[in-house]
């Protein structure tokens, strides 16, 4: 039976999650893995990079038009032959976000659940932070079966992912590595290994700040696709492969808040 991955990126909102989502997607996909990537952002920003600027309809969106939704109508092919879908959220300030994942994600496994075994990877972008229940959605459902946490070497974002795995410890769920997204802050490699030992997990990759990928982002591209033989294309590609062979999990320890102060200053 096909082995595969269904993983979700969790993390401190702005922190690159679905920049780091859609690079992997790509980074996977160019190495002869079939992909899909689920967004669950409103903004569609895990999936747009893929589609050359291009915003989709998101599921909620054609629910809510009351149409019968068929797989054209909802999944995209993107760089690579990337299968890109958005759920979609809530109306601003109305609904749950969480409640529309589920919805959003049973309506697809509905219409395009063979399309979904197919894949080798899976890839779920899910905003905001495992510290709100509704957000931890796919994992409640057992849609995915296995969880990062992506961080940088500031207190903010530590204190995050540090609260993200505690929730992955309520609900039984293992962590199966950390990823530093760097900000510039000082000593941030040194800090989020140090973080990764002790929670008991491991750091996958450490990806340095690069203005490749806000200028491809803003060009609706990811680095695979626009900057494929930049130094960060080979960070993405390191990473990709490391999840697709990653076989360790943990259940996450959690840090106090004093020793989180301790490792950032």
């Amino acid at each position: 039976m096909k082995k595969q991955k269904i993983i979700a990126i969790y993390g401190k909102g702005g922190i690159g999650k679905s920049s780091t989502a859609s690079n992997v997607a790509a980074a996977c996909a160019e190495a002869g893995k079939k992909v899909m990537i689920i967004g669950c952002d409103p903004k569609s920003d895990s999936s747009i990079t893929l589609l050359g600027g291009k915003r989709i309809p998101t599921i909620l969106d054609l629910l809510r038009e009351g149409i019968e939704v068929t797989e054209e109508d909802m999944v995209f092919e993107g760089y690579a032959g990337v299968k890109c879908i958005e759920a979609g959220g809530p109306e601003p300030g109305i609904g749950c976000a969480g409640r529309g994942i589920i919805v959003a994600v049973q309506k697809l496994k509905s219409v395009s659940g063979e399309l979904m075994k197919e894949q080798d990877l899976i890839i779920y972008d899910v905003p905001g932070d495992i510290v709100c229940g509704g957000f931890v959605a796919p994992i409640r459902k057992g849609y995915v079966n296995e969880a990062y946490v992506l961080t940088s070497g500031e207190y903010m974002p530590l204190y995050a992912a540090n609260n993200i795995c505690k929730g992955l410890t309520k609900i039984n769920m293992p962590l199966s590595g950390v990823i530093c997204n760097s900000r510039n802050a000082s000593r941030e490699e040194e800090i989020v290994s140090k973080f990764s030992e002790e929670i008991g997990s491991q750091l996958m990759a450490f990806i340095p700040k690069s203005q490749i990928v806000q200028d491809c982002e803003r060009n609706g591209y990811s680095v695979m696709e626009k900057a494929p033989y930049s130094e960060i294309a080979n960070v993405y590609r390191r990473l990709g492969k490391a999840i697709m062979e990653n076989e360790r999990k943990v259940m996450a320890d959690s840090l106090t808040d004093e020793r989180l102060r301790e490792l950032t200053k």
